[in-house]
């Protein structure tokens, strides 16, 4: 049976302590990321949404690295937005930054009501190189 590792980006741990779940956790060749948000150092939401989701995105990539992966590993995506409609440009460009060449990862996107004072989460599943 495949044993759990707990992933954590430097820095980050005691928010991930805190609130008493990890990043990351690595499974065999899979690395399942916790849903990823746009918080400042102090764990705050960031205000502005465009920078929101680029920080967002940059969490996940500093989850990603401790665990010796990159965004060309992600094989499933899954995002949650407050108003889909509204943010789908900046998510678009965000998501072309990170994923800018083909085979693109699966991606669901989801319309919620409530992320704990955010806009925007971003979870994902790699496989580890």
């Amino acid at each position: 049976m495949t044993k759990r590792e707990a992933i954590f980006p430097a820095g980050r741990q005691a928010l991930y302590e805190m609130h008493r779940y990890s990043a990351a956790v690595r499974s065999g060749d899979l690395l399942f990321v916790s849903g990823q948000v746009g918080s400042r150092e102090d764990g705050s939401p960031e205000p502005d949404f465009a920078k929101q989701v680029r920080l967002a995105f940059d969490n996940l990539a500093a989850v990603l690295k401790a665990a010796g992966c990159s965004f060309d590993d992600i094989i499933d995506v899954t995002s949650f937005h407050t108003d889909p409609e509204r943010q789908f440009e900046t998510v678009l460009a965000a998501k072309d930054a990170a994923f800018p060449t083909k085979p693109y990862p699966s991606w669901t996107a989801v319309g919620v009501n409530w992320l704990a004072g955010f806009e925007f989460e971003i979870k994902v599943t790699a496989r580890i190189p």
